[in-house]
């Protein structure tokens, strides 16, 4: 994401996640043919292209999506069908008794990759949705980057298109995980009704506020390190973060370690931790956890374009810090203005659009307390929304007590699509928890109510939820 005012080096969101391309299985994209229904394709020079048919990527775009091979339902092979519609490559399954109910599966952000890849449903969601009677369909998205228009375009182009391949479903619901969760919240409001139900995992359902807060993160630590640093310079990682760590106390701040913040590196936590859903349990690990990260996320990159710097969006103009001690950072910070002033306040379906919070269908979410990447304001912004739009009989929200970014349970997962079927077969609302009262939040137990308890007990590899305590048995 770019973090600069006026022209300056661009930053990719994401870029130090180290994004891995599968090798093989490469379809090439010939140039021929028009297709309005997506944005123009340019050449390098500016001026517009014919896109290549529907069934062929974009130009710039490879597809690699293997045969996923089928799993079975009750000693039956499901039926797996796989293409490019629309310029999106896609993967549909179907069990061998289909109830009639297809749930789409909106994957998140892939990096400015020119691979397009499908991902099945995560969280062993695929085959519980399987035997359960529904099909599955996953788009890649005509577009890589962060893209919701071509997640949103694509994952409706793509259930559309699913009546042709095996025939109109009864009902349709969209479940996502973190870019994913911004793909859902948008198209529940651009195709009202189409969707029956949703259920968006660490999801950006706060859309621009995201990456005000990315903004923020870096600006502050500037500030109070006194290592000016914006606009950002491309040696930023290896000149700047270093120094502005020291000199914060940073460098040594380990998960479960011992706290070696001085007091400005302490008011940068508390600020963050403000800005990311106020005291809540583990939030000192969780900063501790993502603290390097959040820095990586405003290296240049030299892109163009918004879906390659979703950061234009961004502004810390008239944001109120706290706590404001012991620097005066609403005074000291530096203040800058959104790049792209247009998509900030565009309503239209851009890139990186607004969520308005007006559901008109269920929704149930999933959010890590502790994740700062996506962080668990998200849920308390689409909260606040709804509420401004008399929604909040059509939202349940649910806490987890873990750290990384989508980590949840197969159990997890599985009791909220249980749960958001169930709302919308008998329209009683599903239970979660409430997100908007800071007392509720800053609980010792907040976030037990859904965590799995064998997940904490016998937790994966790599897992976080070690670094909250064990829950009240």
């Amino acid at each position: 994401m770019p973090l600069l005012s006026n022209r300056r080096p661009r930053a990719v969101m994401g870029l130090v996640l180290g994004l891995t391309l599968i090798g093989g299985g490469v379809l090439a994209a010939p140039v021929s043919g028009a297709d309005p229904a997506h944005p123009a394709v340019r050449g390098e020079d500016g001026t517009a292209r014919d896109k290549p048919p529907g069934d062929q990527p974009l130009p710039g775009y490879t597809v690699n999506n293997p045969a996923l091979p089928p799993t079975e339902v009750g000693g039956e092979p499901t039926t797996v069908l796989q293409g490019i519609h629309e310029h999106a490559a896609y993967t549909v399954e179907v069990p061998p008794n289909w109830n009639g109910e297809l749930a789409m599966w909106a994957h998140g952000y892939r990096g400015n990759s020119g691979v397009l890849t499908v991902d099945p449903p995560a969280y062993g969601l695929r085959q519980r949705l399987l035997d359960q009677g529904f099909a599955w369909a996953a788009s890649s998205y005509y577009a890589n980057g962060y893209d919701v228009r071509a997640g949103v375009t694509s994952t409706r182009d793509l259930a559309r298109h699913f009546r042709t391949l095996v025939g109109k479903p009864e009902r349709v619901f969209v479940a996502g995980v973190s870019m994913g969760g911004h793909v859902i919240g948008r198209s529940l409001e651009q195709y009202p009704g189409f969707y029956a139900g949703a259920l968006p995992m660490c999801g950006v359902l706060g859309d621009h506020e995201l990456f005000d807060f990315l903004l923020d993160y870096q600006l502050l630590a500037q500030d109070l390190a006194d290592v000016p640093a914006y606009p950002v310079p491309e040696d930023y990682l290896e000149s700047a973060v270093p120094l502005i760590q020291e000199k914060l106390g940073m460098t040594e701040l380990a998960p479960g370690g011992p706290d070696t913040l001085n007091e400005l590196g302490a008011q940068l936590r508390a600020i963050t931790l403000e800005h990311t859903g106020g005291p809540r349990p583990g939030d000192a690990a969780s900063f501790a956890f993502w603290k390097d990260f959040l820095f990586g996320l405003g290296v240049p990159s030299g892109l163009e374009g918004l879906a390659a710097n979703p950061g234009d969006v961004a502004t810390n103009v008239g944001t109120r810090y706290e706590p404001n001690t012991p620097v005066d950072v609403n005074a000291s910070v530096q203040r800058v203005r959104p790049e792209n002033v247009r998509a900030r306040h565009s309503p239209l379906l851009t890139e990186v659009p607004r969520i308005s919070g007006r559901p008109t269908v269920p929704v149930l979410t999933l959010h890590g307390l502790g994740d700062l990447f996506v962080p668990f304001s998200m849920e308390q912004a689409y909260r606040e929304d709804a509420s401004k739009h008399h929604r909040t009989r059509l939202l349940a929200q649910r806490a987890i007590r873990t750290v990384n970014h989508c980590e949840f349970s197969p159990a997890e997962a599985g009791a909220a699509w249980d749960d958001l079927v169930r709302w919308a077969d008998t329209g009683e609302r599903a239970e979660g928890d409430v997100v908007h009262d800071r007392s509720v939040v800053a609980q010792p137990d907040y976030g037990c109510r859904f965590s799995d308890a064998a997940a904490y007990d016998n937790p994966a590899p790599g897992s976080t939820r070690r670094l909250f305590t064990a829950c009240p048995a």
